[in-house]
């Protein structure tokens, strides 16, 4: 089996110990290994990492040397503090693009994801009139760790991660996220927050594919498609040249309808004459029905990409996959939004954590069980984190 801890050697050398020499009783290359590892194998703070890293500690001995034994969470909650976020988050992007591959043709999804434990949830320290929330703290007054991800969809890969102190800051922070990543070829997927021309020009410039959701913070632009859409709708959609494509979806009591319409943007439209090379302009609605309930949603778009109904149909699910594959997993299954790590660095490198042992448990094809199920089976069971790790390290 290749040493799982050799990409953490390689990329991570040059980030900066914060610790002077002779308070470092702990090498921080076999700190993050051990905390990455716990994280895959279900720990959910600092104090889960030594718990679980002294339980594994001949586990781990077979690839580290631990002269010091496990560090306490106290250490590893000081130390990762203490990191240079921005070091740190290069280490491990380019540990990352050592595995992803191309994005030409594949989806990526940008969103983003506040760490807020809703109130009365969250390790006990959250009832009524409680001043910590997450990675909320008010006595301390840190916000609300926010932090924006590029998800590549197809291959279920976390490429970067960008925090901000708050949502309205996602804005200006989107295209410097974007410079970070080699998107030629790239389909590119937004919500309505990053309808803005400077943006769509940050995707464009680099021979990539945007696709805008489009809502009421472009108002004009909004209520235009709104209107040219309902005018299709009165005719049926028997529109020359509008696409249509459905799709249909039954299981366990849901019925989900999708239609998708996609028309050409006249070169001399002048609706469109601000907004980078873009050529097609379309609506997705969605029906959904569970146990007697409808939900429907009416989406608009805006796009560089040919009106082609079907790859643009496929594409548009992407900010779905990062909800439901990322957002809606580091929730439940690895309880990020209870997460109390709050101090200096350390929210922002534990959710480094947090995606990097998601994005190798969900690359994993060696063990069939959802992820929750491969973060207790890890645990448990060493010969099953060897098959997870050399899975991972042979890709």
């Amino acid at each position: 089996m290749t040493d799982p801890s050799a990409p953490i050697d390689k990329h991570f050398e040059n980030v900066t110990d914060p610790r002077v020499n002779r308070g470092a009783k702990h090498s921080l290359l076999e700190m993050v290994f051990v905390a990455l590892t716990a994280a895959i194998c279900g720990a959910n703070g600092w104090a889960d990492v030594e718990r679980f890293g002294r339980s594994k500690r001949d586990w781990f001995r077979r690839f580290i040397d631990l002269p010091h034994g496990v560090p306490s969470h106290d250490t590893c909650g000081r130390v990762f503090a203490r990191l240079e976020t921005s070091e740190f988050l290069s280490a491990m992007h380019a540990w990352v693009d050592s595995f992803a591959g191309s994005l030409r043709g594949q989806g990526l999804a940008i969103d983003g994801k506040q760490v807020r434990t809703p109130t009365g949830q969250g390790g006990g320290s959250c009832g009524r009139g409680s001043r910590q929330r997450g990675s909320l703290d008010r006595a301390a007054g840190t916000a609300a760790l926010h932090t924006i991800t590029a998800f590549a969809t197809e291959t279920r890969t976390v490429l970067r991660q960008m925090s901000v102190d708050e949502k309205s800051n996602e804005i200006p922070a989107v295209p410097k996220l974007l410079e970070l990543i080699e998107l030629s070829g790239a389909v590119v997927t937004l919500d309505a927050m990053h309808c803005q021309t400077e943006t769509a020009q940050a995707i464009v410039d680099p021979d990539a594919t945007s696709i805008l959701t489009v809502k009421g913070n472009q108002p004009t632009l909004y209520k235009e498609l709104l209107s040219r859409f309902e005018e299709y709708l009165d005719a049926d959609f028997r529109v020359e040249g509008l696409r249509k494509q459905v799709t249909v979806e039954r299981s366990h009591g849901r019925h989900e309808r999708r239609e998708y319409y996609v028309k050409a943007i006249d070169a001399h439209d002048g609706l469109f004459q601000r907004w980078p090379d873009v050529k097609s302009m379309g609506m997705a609605y969605r029906a959904r029905e569970e146990n007697g309930d409808l939900h429907q949603e009416t989406m608009f778009f805006i796009t560089n990409h040919a009106p082609q109904v079907r790859t643009l149909s496929r594409h548009l699910r992407d900010p779905w996959t990062i909800e439901n594959s990322q957002h809606w997993v580091l929730d439940v299954t690895f309880a990020e939004d209870a997460s109390r790590i709050r101090k200096g660095s350390a929210p922002e490198i534990a959710g480094a954590f947090r995606r990097m042992a998601l994005t190798i448990l969900q690359r994993d094809t060696t063990i069939k069980e959802n992820i929750r199920g491969k973060r207790l089976r890890a645990g448990w069971d060493g010969r099953i984190l060897d098959q997870i790790y050399a899975g991972f390290t042979a890709v």
